[in-house]
């Protein structure tokens, strides 16, 4: 549950997120976000990109090989992906 709260307090620095109660409701929220992103401000979705360390290549390969998901999809579990390995990272050192 630590890593939930880790992972929605940086989240929030991205995006308007509510207080949700799971993973799943906030990956499907952040699915919802980045459509949007997709179809009305693809500059904007590409900072947030860029400021959470999102890898462009391993992105644009993901879009590739993933070709048959939704891509609001595939760019949301990269960027939660990219999030969760922060907090990791943050674990580790700080120990």
């Amino acid at each position: 549950m630590e890593d939930f709260n880790s992972l929605s307090l940086i989240i929030a620095k991205d995006f308007e997120v509510e207080e949700l109660g799971t993973e799943a409701m906030l990956r499907a929220r952040l699915i919802e976000a980045f459509a949007y992103l997709l179809d009305h401000n693809i500059s904007k979705m590409m900072n947030i990109l860029y400021r959470a360390d999102v890898n462009e290549e391993k992105l644009k390969t993901l879009l590739i090989s993933n070709s048959d998901l939704p891509s609001a999809e595939v760019i949301a579990d990269a960027y939660i992906s990219r999030q969760k390995e922060k907090i990791e990272t943050r674990k580790k050192y700080s120990r």
